[in-house]
């Protein structure tokens, strides 16, 4: 059955990257091997790639906000527990109230912001690689981005609930979710490339002088 981005948390768009998969693969491959996940920020058409005139047209009204490269494979592979995404990439420290704790990742300045502005973003994942049931699809509680922020003793009970389902892909496939929703992974097969392009999307503008570092 096809999960609804809205009700689910999760929307599946076969195709719909097709037309930019040979730039973003010239992207990809102009990254480090061999690390589990590279913050892009400032590279060379990356901008372009998201913009509304392209893959941005699949959430119109928001801009992309942080991208991310996985790249699970021979050289690097991992498996991910029952999370949610919880925080932001932003450009300078300000002290907001509401924001925080801080934090850097890959030498960049990452917040948790209040959760109301996690439930109106949307996250993009756009797939370079197939991603069939033995090479690590994301997996996704559907439903659970309504429960609000979920503590983490909580998280095994809403998956029990909520059940699981299995976000499998094609090259040039784009997934579509809920930034709150609670999700997972396994290893990979190893025998292959996984490469994903996941991109947050915000409609909104950060509050008292706060910016988001975008892409």
């Amino acid at each position: 059955m096809a999960l609804s981005l809205n009700e689910d948390g999760a929307a599946h768009l076969a195709g719909a990257a097709a037309p930019f998969l040979g730039a973003l693969l010239a992207l990809a491959a102009r990254q480090p091997a061999g690390r589990a996940g590279i913050r892009l920020h400032g590279l060379p058409g990356l901008a372009g790639l998201l913009a509304p005139e392209a893959l941005g047209a699949l959430l119109p009204g928001m801009r992309p906000v942080r991208a991310i490269l996985f790249d699970k494979g021979p050289g690097a592979n991992w498996s991910l527990g029952w999370h949610q995404d919880r925080t932001i990439a932003v450009r300078e420290r300000r002290e907001v109230p509401g924001f925080g704790p801080w934090s850097r990742k890959q030498g960049l300045l990452h917040v948790e912001p209040p959760f109301a502005l996690l439930e109106a973003m949307r996250t993009m994942r756009v797939h370079l690689d197939p991603v069939p049931q033995d090479n690590a699809p994301l997996l996704i509680a559907p439903g659970s981005h309504r429960l609000g922020r979920i503590a983490e003793s909580d998280l095994a009970g809403v998956v029990e609930r909520c059940g699981t389902a299995a976000c499998l892909a094609e090259a040039g496939d784009v997934w579509l979710y809920a930034t709150p929703v609670v999700h997972a992974s396994a290893a990979s097969s190893g025998a292959r490339h996984r490469r994903v392009l996941q991109v947050d999307y915000s409609p909104e503008a950060l509050p008292q002088g706060l910016d988001w570092l975008g892409v």
